[in-house]
């Protein structure tokens, strides 16, 4: 891994895109001593390959999220959920309809009933799976791509590595492994895990293999303790310090910083706005008026404040094209705060940040959908027990960095499939199949197929089924980072 991290920091003065980095080419090169073997991702440290190769036509590809399902709010439709009530009496409360942002933050985030608050939503058995569900080779490559940023910071004693929206904390998991035998880099991180969920949270500390300070297992942080009253904790992967936080602006200052937020935006609440003949309308949830009172979307009769303030905020950055031509915006105000945060503290303590989400390098349209058990669902139904997400506008954020013009750029977006070639993956793929049985060898060659490719898997024959095999995340999966000016661009995404 020596020789991967010296031509890593060497391909960024290389303009021939052909000179990728070499991921572990050979054993003596691991980063640790299980570095060239599958890995689990269970607390268990025996070889095994990603737990993604269980049952993988259950996974769905969280990217495809058009052609929303019929709510099904009529005879025959699911018990009414809990959280349903509350959006009901919610609505009833305010005398009338509520924002699809307000919808999604209750649905998602509510402290009794939210959907990420009081359970484990994540892998082949929860409701869907993100990339570090489906190989270690996802983290082991943001952890690549965190020790060259670091290398272009100028090696600083102390870094602040922040996570938003860790989920299982499987990908920061992977990453401490994977760099734990570069002490120089390694010994220099803590970690910092911006997460709201007490179950997440509980989950994320297994991970991590958490103790307290001092190896205590006996006063390991409970589950019913607040991120503030949690004592310090230490992964026993590498012995970086971590610590739990509600929102960024709870982390730290003034120590450089490497930011990772992957899959974290797609979830925040979004503003929905339909042009109409009276002007830019808003979409609104409201109570249905037929005899099953479930939920409806509706239209607000005339422009609202959120279409006056953050749609014409939108509006000013999008071309020509689009605003002739589209007729439904999603805006996510939440996503323009955290990038204008994110930028604001990279600019001033130093360092970047890493996002990686689906989404488009154009205006989102109509992308909100639910997901329940790997299945598409309407975003009305069984509110509470589905997650919630829509594509990520990628321009809207580099808009906003630009707007903020404190010491820091942009860069990307550019595919998964890029950001993961640049960082080595075929190789990386090429150590870990050498010392692989059989069965592991076609575990990782799939979960490096669903990494980076995109469409059908290519080795399907005529006579199968397309749908047997999820599709490639490769192309819609996007990746943009946010540096600070004095490390100009990492890996991965200079100009050719």
């Amino acid at each position: 891994m020596a020789t991967l991290l010296r031509s890593a920091l060497a391909l960024r003065r290389t303009p021939c895109r052909s000179s990728v980095v070499r991921l572990l080419t050979s054993s003596s090169g691991a980063s640790s001593s299980s570095s060239t073997t599958p890995t689990s991702h269970t607390p268990e440290p025996e070889p095994a390959p990603s737990s993604a190769a269980e049952s993988p036509s259950l996974v769905v590809d969280r990217s495809g999220l058009f052609n929303t399902p019929e709510h099904s709010h009529g005879p025959g439709a699911a018990v009414e959920t809990a959280m349903a009530k509350h959006i009901k009496a919610l609505i009833r409360f305010r005398g009338g309809p509520i924002t699809v942002a307000e919808y999604m933050e209750e649905v998602l985030t509510n402290p009794n009933a939210g959907f990420y608050m009081n359970r484990d939503v994540f892998g082949t058995h929860g409701d869907f799976v993100t990339s570090p569900d489906i190989s270690q080779m996802f983290g082991e490559m943001v952890g690549v791509w965190a020790m060259c940023l670091w290398h272009q910071m100028g090696q600083p004693e102390a870094v602040n590595l922040i996570e938003l929206g860790p989920g299982r904390g499987t990908l920061m998991a992977d990453l401490l492994r994977g760099t734990a035998k570069f002490k120089d880099f390694s010994q220099k991180l803590t970690v910092h895990f911006v997460e709201c969920s007490p179950a997440l949270r509980k989950i994320q500390r297994e991970t991590l293999k958490c103790v307290a300070k001092g190896g205590d297992e006996a006063t390991t942080a409970k589950d019913d303790q607040t991120p503030d009253s949690v004592p310090e904790q230490i992964s026993q992967i590498s012995g970086a310090s971590v610590s739990w936080h509600f929102d960024l602006e709870q982390v730290p200052r003034g120590v450089p910083t490497i930011i990772i937020a992957h899959e974290f935006y797609d979830a925040l609440p979004i503003h929905q706005f339909q042009k109409t003949p009276r002007g830019w309308c808003e979409k609104l949830v409201d109570v249905a008026e037929d005899t099953s009172q479930g939920l409806r979307f509706v239209l607000s009769p005339q422009p609202t404040t959120a279409s006056k303030l953050y749609l014409t905020r939108r509006m000013r950055w999008a071309s020509l094209q689009e605003k002739a031509e589209i007729e439904h915006v999603e805006v996510c105000p939440q996503a323009m705060k955290v990038t204008a945060e994110i930028a604001k503290r990279v600019g001033e303590d130093g360092g970047g940040a890493l996002i990686v989400d689906y989404g488009d390098d154009k205006m989102v349209s109509d992308s909100l959908q639910g997901i329940k058990k790997h299945q598409f669902v309407h975003v009305l139904d069984s509110p509470g027990d589905a997650d919630l997400s829509a594509y990520v506008d990628f321009p809207a954020l580099k808009h906003v960095v630009q707007e903020c013009a404190v010491g820091a750029s942009a860069y990307g977006p550019i595919t998964q499939s890029e950001f993961l070639g640049a960082l080595g993956i075929n190789f990386r793929l090429e150590a870990l199949v050498r010392n692989a049985t059989e069965e592991q060898v076609e575990a990782l060659n799939l979960g490096y197929w669903r990494l980076v490719g995109d469409g059908p898997a290519p080795w399907l024959d005529e006579d199968d089924d397309p749908n047997s095999l999820p599709s490639g995340m490769g192309a819609r999966y996007k990746a943009l980072v946010i540096v600070n000016d004095s490390c100009g661009p990492p890996v991965g995404f200079q100009k050719l």
